[in-house]
């Protein structure tokens, strides 16, 4: 039952929850189209992981205080899973949009080179997942999400 008195935790998980829920109605504004996929996606705005990440800081700062020793391994995690969000993650879907451009370019030379028929398989081919990482906006306000939302809950609760 202690799990359930776990503050922290309920507030990480529902700042996931959360921004992965509102990024459907801001992809919507931004291109007038609703996508579900985004519900269970990463990338996009804003960060889940960066909510999750500053919720958790949030709670247990509200918790333990900002002098405690594990306030500052929450911290310190936060600031390492933003950082990569916004590095190595996104890097690696920039690689994969220009492995993706490469794939279809290669794909439209050979069908021009043998004038091929249309080929489904062809279609059906798996491409690289490019939405990857985060820029840093959506990481800022991935983690003020976090933070929002926690000291909203806290004052609830």
């Amino acid at each position: 039952m202690e799990l359930l008195q776990n503050f922290p935790l309920w507030a990480s998980i529902a700042a996931i929850f959360f921004a992965q829920f509102v990024k459907v109605p801001i992809q919507y504004i931004a291109t007038k189209r609703v996508d579900w996929s985004l519900l269970t996606s990463t990338g996009g705005m804003p960060s889940s992981h960066s909510a999750a990440v500053t919720a958790l800081s949030t709670g247990v700062a509200l918790e333990t205080g900002m002098d405690s020793p594990i306030f500052a391994v929450s911290a310190l995690f936060a600031i390492i899973t933003m950082f990569d969000a916004t590095g190595v993650r996104r890097q690696a879907g920039e690689q994969a949009v220009v492995l993706n451009q490469l794939v279809s370019d290669f794909y439209r030379i050979i069908e021009d080179a043998k004038d091929w028929p249309k080929k489904p398989g062809n279609e059906k081919r798996k491409e690289l997942k490019e939405l990857l990482g985060h820029k840093p906006i959506e990481v800022f306000f991935g983690g003020l999400t976090g933070v929002l939302l926690t000291l909203f809950l806290h004052s609830i609760l």
